[in-house]
């Protein structure tokens, strides 16, 4: 009786976590390749004008009585969408930009979600997220949402990359710059507002860099870097699992700390 009990728990606790840990997968799997565009164009303080973004969305969500995952995709798109025309109409540099609108972001969420009633929603789970409540609809959601995102990077790889290496060149090759690069925007935006419920606006922006940063030195190819960037995000995050399953751990910043060492692991052999 008690091995059948024993066995019924391990099943249930199975079943639960499949969910969470394909939703995982989809996002670091997406994560992966993103980030290396994010390493490579240095638009690591983007992700954090993001996660302040989604802030506002949430507040906006509030006040305008809208889904609140509606509202956050509404502003880390909106966002995007502003930076992308700012940046081609603007003798200010990119960084430059970015740092008035993550701070402008920020700025504003705090003042509309003083105005909101923010007790209607719980805003640390957006801050940290919680990997483990993720359902199946959150599996059909993220999944169908790094499927697009995955089809686009396959079918945009080249100019991507030819943007990242010289975008002169990459305009006399014919690539359409603008657009690319707002695409590109528009992709992390994306996928930072469908994943910001699972892991959290403070710690999107680390499954974007810290994988790729940890792949960089591993790797001699773009190609080469951005599936090792999705393969150090996948053995993050089910180590990360596994220390917040058995030692009771939060799960967000399990994942993150195991990215980390990651890191630390290929800076070491970088240094040898």
């Amino acid at each position: 009786m008690a091995r059948w009990y024993a066995a019924t728990i391990d099943n249930t606790m199975l079943e639960i976590l499949i969910a969470p840990v394909l939703a995982g997968l989809f996002i670091v799997g997406c994560a992966g390749p993103l980030g290396c565009f994010v390493v490579w164009r240095r638009l690591a303080y983007f992700g954090d004008a993001l996660a302040h973004a989604a802030l506002f969305g949430i507040a906006l969500g509030l006040l305008a009585g809208i889904a609140t995952e509606l509202a956050i995709v509404l502003a880390c798109v909106g966002l995007a969408l502003l930076l992308a025309r700012v940046k081609q109409h603007s003798a200010l540099g990119g960084d430059t930009w970015l740092g008035v609108l993550s701070h402008g972001s920020l700025a504003l969420s705090i003042i509309a979600i003083s105005l909101a009633d923010a007790g209607r929603v719980d805003l640390y789970s957006y801050l940290f997220g919680d990997l483990l409540t993720a359902d199946w609809t959150d599996v059909a959601l993220i999944g169908g949402t790094c499927t697009v995102l995955a089809m686009y990077l396959w079918h945009s790889w080249q100019p991507l990359v030819a943007l990242c290496l010289n975008e002169d060149l990459a305009t006399v090759e014919g690539v359409r710059v603008n657009l690319h690069k707002t695409l590109l925007m528009l992709a992390i935006a994306l996928l930072t507002a469908m994943a910001m419920k699972l892991v959290g606006a403070l710690l999107i922006t680390a499954l974007l860099i810290i994988p790729a940063a940890a792949a960089r030195h591993c790797s001699n190819s773009p190609g080469q870097m951005a599936l090792l960037a999705a393969c150090a995000g996948t053995i993050a995050l089910l180590l990360g699992m596994l220390a917040s399953f058995f030692w009771n751990l939060p799960t967000g910043p399990a994942i993150v700390s195991a990215a980390c060492g990651l890191f630390a692991l290929g800076q070491l052999k970088a240094a040898k």
